[in-house]
């Protein structure tokens, strides 16, 4: 049996897309920043930038080269607007891609919103050995992933991304 040590620390980069936020009004930044903290998870790099995909593919490009995040989570974006742009400036960066994350999402959303939970585009995966999780940007939305989906998992996702 595989056992994962829960209590490992994971570095993450919380990166929120928006633009209409700032760090006294992004809610849902500062809830995945107190969520991860209480599991002892460190805050390596947080950043709120436009809606734009060069921005984000930019962001999260610098922050695996640059930096020392094992996870990066991005909230906002992922909705059907015509500034949404998230889901298409992570999809193509991944490696790989963690189908049942979204699903799983929309499938919790369902029984909080009904209908609507399809309207989101959250996604998740991998860029080389970086877990990369794209949420939508409320703060229900982001509580709900965190912990039920990532909290649970990202331990264990991290380490699997490092394995030989």
């Amino acid at each position: 049996m595989h056992q994962i040590d829960e209590s490992q620390q994971v570095r993450v980069g919380i990166l929120t897309v928006s633009d209409t936020r700032t760090e006294e009004t992004d809610r849902s930044g500062q809830a995945i920043q107190a969520l991860l903290e209480t599991k002892k998870h460190q805050i390596e790099a947080y950043a709120i930038v436009l809606d734009e995909l060069s921005l984000i593919q930019t962001t999260i490009h610098e922050w695996i080269e640059q930096t020392n995040v094992q996870a990066i989570i991005i909230n906002g974006g992922t909705g059907f607007s015509p500034r949404d742009v998230t889901y298409e400036a992570v999809s193509t960066m991944l490696h790989k891609q963690m189908d049942g994350f979204g699903e799983l999402f929309r499938v919790l959303s369902y029984e909080e919103i009904g209908a609507k939970a399809m309207f989101s585009r959250a996604i998740a995966g991998s860029i080389n050995e970086t877990a990369v999780y794209a949420l939508p940007g409320s703060t229900n939305a982001v509580t709900l992933a965190l912990e039920k989906l990532i909290l649970p998992t990202i331990t264990h996702f991290v380490e699997e991304l490092v394995k030989r």
